[in-house]
């Protein structure tokens, strides 16, 4: 694919407009496992970066609950928070390690009962999260555009072949950079709002 702002920013765009699954898409009856990994697979296949990737496996979901980041099934059968839960870990996972995961998921369940405190609400916690992330998209939208426009002013008077390949350069720099700021801030967050 070549390198302009129309690739771009249609590259960018299938990000931000990506689906996230809907908490009317969370199947009401509890699942096997077999069936959660299915669902996520069926529902976030498009977030893939290769094919042969996988969403969510029995190893990971195990792995999770006995790190204490998700409760334990009942029954072997998932429930619509299990689901929830391991949504916003996916969601999670794509920038913060799973000790920081396992720290900020310690602060919304009950040690006691393994279960999330009574108070807190993951079904609204979700939604509210998908609703402030659709608002955001348009904001997201427009610093994209002026970061693209901010390097394209950098490299005006770039002549060559290498000219594309610099912007590409420079572009995942900055990307990186952005994002790395905002991983930096949240682990800051847990380090002094939920860390004991």
């Amino acid at each position: 694919m070549e390198y302009n702002r129309g690739n771009i920013d249609k590259l960018f765009h299938e990000i931000v407009q990506a689906k996230e699954i809907a908490i009317e898409e969370i199947p009401c009856i509890d699942l096997y496992m077999d069936q959660v990994t299915t669902f996520f697979e069926d529902k976030l296949s498009n977030s893939k970066r290769n094919p042969e990737d996988k969403i969510l496996t029995k190893t990971m979901i195990n792995n999770y609950t006995k790190g204490k980041i998700l409760m334990p099934a009942k029954k072997k059968k998932y429930t619509t928070e299990h689901m929830i839960l391991l949504i916003l870990i996916y969601n999670l996972k794509q920038g913060l390690s799973i000790n920081d995961i396992n720290t900020l998921f310690n602060s919304i369940f009950d040690e006691k009962t393994e279960e999330i405190k009574k108070n807190v609400h993951i079904d609204e916690v979700y939604k509210s999260f998908l609703r402030i992330k659709t608002k955001g998209n348009e904001e997201l939208e427009n610093n994209f555009n002026t970061m693209i426009e901010t390097i394209e002013e950098e490299l005006i008077n770039l002549q060559g072949e290498e000219k594309d390949l610099i912007q590409v350069f420079i572009t995942v720099l900055v990307l990186i950079d952005r994002a790395n700021s905002y991983r930096r801030t949240a682990e800051k967050v847990i380090d002094n709002f939920v860390k004991d």
